[in-house]
């Protein structure tokens, strides 16, 4: 086993947290109804992921795809439930941040080496497999600052798949960058669960999800709604999508149809 999730809920303050604003706080707290000052991003989620299984995480968004991730990676804390992670972890999430946006690729590479635990010499050994990887070039020996946001993700996650992790986390990596890239990606992951590593990825790409995922769950609402078989959960997502869009398409024709409507002649 290498992730063991148990009736996970992770509750966010609707009152002054960083990414909401007080304008959205007061529109939300009408919404949701007079006394509630929180809602749940996560609630009585469930699941289990053994080592060599690849589990797709797809949903709308707003769904708690991210936020899952980020508690799996420790970086949020649970509100409800219990969660078990056995073995390292390697995550694009922390390291994306933990850049220094003043030190070069090859610097960034060795501070992150060091946030893993590596010592300097296993890093040096990892540095030029690293580098060719990433394949930015000349930019390896330029300032975090002046990269694109592909080049990062392309840093990153060359540096978070060359530790050998256990636990491979990852959040829309495999959009970001040109056709090359994106195939080199899906070839090291597949390395890695070949090598009965467990991997966890949040994705748009369907195709992905059911031609390179053993399992994937469908999150709506903070909730669990399908785990299973990849097609049939992807057939589930594409069925609600494409209901929503007709309903979301419906609304706004009725409003065109209300506006269009004119106004009945004044008396006199």
């Amino acid at each position: 086993m290498a992730i063991d999730v148990r009736g996970l809920g992770v509750r966010y303050s609707l009152r002054f947290t960083r990414k909401t604003t007080l304008h959205r706080s007061f529109i939300r707290l009408l919404r949701r109804g007079e006394g509630q000052t929180t809602f749940w991003a996560l609630s009585d989620v469930t699941f289990k992921l053994e080592q060599g299984e690849s589990l797709a995480v797809i949903g709308p968004n707003g769904a708690g795809k991210s936020t899952l991730l980020q508690v799996l990676a420790g970086i949020i804390l649970p509100s409800a439930g219990s969660i078990d992670v056995r073995g390292a972890v390697s995550s694009l999430l922390t390291l994306g941040a933990g850049f220094d946006q003043e030190l070069t690729g090859r610097e960034n590479i060795r501070l992150a080496g060091a946030f893993m635990g590596m010592d300097r010499r296993d890093v040096d050994q990892r540095m030029e497999a690293i580098v060719a990887f990433a394949d930015i070039g000349e930019f390896i020996d330029a300032p975090i600052k002046t990269y694109s946001t592909g080049m990062r993700a392309r840093l990153g996650f060359a540096i978070a798949t060359s530790v050998d992790p256990d636990i491979l986390l990852l959040d829309e990596v495999l959009a970001t960058g040109d056709q090359l890239f994106r195939e080199k990606s899906k070839a090291r992951v597949l390395e890695l669960v070949r090598a009965a590593k467990a991997i966890v990825l949040v994705t748009h790409d369907m195709n992905w999800v059911t031609e390179y995922c053993n399992r994937a769950v469908l999150l709506e609402k903070g909730r669990i709604v399908l785990e299973g078989d990849p097609a049939d959960v992807v057939a589930l997502h594409q069925e609600h999508t494409a209901r929503l869009k007709a309903e979301k398409a419906a609304e706004l024709e009725r409003q065109m149809a209300g506006k269009a409507v004119p106004a009945p002649p004044r008396p006199g």
